[in-house]
Order: structure tokens, then C-alpha cells, then sequence
């Protein structure tokens, strides 16, 4: 049960670092760049079946349904420097989170 909880936990840690980041780092296209970084580190440091496809999904599918989550009105950001309409970073943390959350599932499997 412990040994779980440490393997996702050392998942979620660059998710945490990036979101930590976000009021830190002030320029937008900075910030994408450390969160590039980070994920470049942590896919190198220890690499699973098909994290790079997660990755590359989850920046695809989660921008497009971010975009049209935005145009709702539902959800709104002061940061708009990707389409007009949202932070250029958002769609690296929610890629890397994806590979995250897949890394997770899989360790709850074992």
C-alpha cells in the first residue's frame, strides 16, 4: 500500500512542480519552456510503454477540448498568450499530467 502511494506520488511530483511554478514564473513562454524541461527530464529518467504517444495525445485531445471548453464562458484565463484564450503553458501541464495519471493508473493495476 505504501509502496503505491510513493510510486504515484513520485508520478505527481513534476505535475506538482509545474503548478507550483505557475505564480513564480511570470512570462508565459518562459514558463512553457521549464515545463518542456521538466518533462523532457522526467520521460528520459524513467520511461514506460507508450508515455511519448500519452504525451503527444494529451497535448492534442486535452488543447482541443480545452479550446472548446473556453469558448463555453465556463472557464476563463487572465493569461492568454495561446489563441487569445489561454496560457500557452496549459497544454504542456495538462500533457505531462496525462502521462502521469496513466503512469498512476498503472501502478494502482499492480
Amino acid at each position: 500500500m505504501f509502496i503505491k502511494a510513493r510510486k504515484i506520488l513520485i508520478n505527481a511530483f513534476p505535475v506538482a512542480l509545474m503548478i507550483i511554478l505557475i505564480p513564480i514564473v511570470l512570462n508565459d513562454f518562459l514558463l512553457a519552456a521549464l515545463y518542456l524541461v521538466i518533462a523532457i527530464i522526467s520521460l528520459m529518467t524513467r520511461h514506460e510503454k507508450n508515455d511519448y504517444l500519452a504525451y503527444v495525445f494529451g497535448l492534442v485531445v486535452i488543447t482541443i477540448s480545452e479550446y472548446f471548453f473556453i469558448q463555453t464562458g465556463v472557464e476563463t484565463f487572465m493569461r492568454n498568450s495561446l489563441f487569445g484564450i489561454m496560457p500557452v503553458w496549459l497544454p504542456l501541464l495538462w500533457a505531462y499530467a496525462f502521462v502521469a495519471i496513466m503512469r498512476s493508473l498503472r501502478v494502482l493495476d499492480q
